[in-house]
């Protein structure tokens, strides 16, 4: 398949763009269709349509993806840290505060926007959409 035949790579004006791979935009917080349009409108916020090519965003959902990834893999080393940190040391309160929540911090908030933008760009890819049943007559 080209990607003249490809409806979802052309946009408004007819410039067909190439197909970029959702993990080269994704991370980069990009358009999943030009690469080069911003994804995001806050830290979170995904814009409604992308400034660049047009594409609208309707189809993005990634739901609770990126909490759940954050919570399975990028939060444990942080946790495992922690506890360890008190194992092994058992130092006072305030240095979990000084040390250990800042760790936490970084190891679950900072994954979230690079995961999400991963999902998006996925979804867009790979044309996930909303599963329907079909109808009977």
């Amino acid at each position: 398949m080209t990607n003249a035949s490809d409806p979802r790579l052309v946009d408004d004006a007819g410039h067909v763009w190439p197909r970029l791979s959702p993990l080269a935009t994704g991370i980069r917080g990009c358009c999943p269709r030009c690469g080069k349009g911003p994804l995001f409108r806050g830290f979170l916020s995904i814009r409604d349509r992308c400034p660049v090519c047009g594409l609208d965003y309707s189809y993005a959902d990634p739901a609770d993806g990126p909490a759940v990834f954050v919570q399975l893999f990028a939060c444990l080393p942080g946790v495992i840290f922690t506890l360890m940190l008190q194992i092994l040391a058992d130092p006072p309160w305030w240095m979990h505060v000084l040390v250990s929540l800042p760790v936490l911090l970084v190891s679950t908030v900072l994954p979230l926007r690079p995961i999400k933008g991963l999902l998006v760009a996925s979804q867009f890819y790979f044309k996930a959409r909303e599963g329907r049943l079909v109808k009977e007559d």
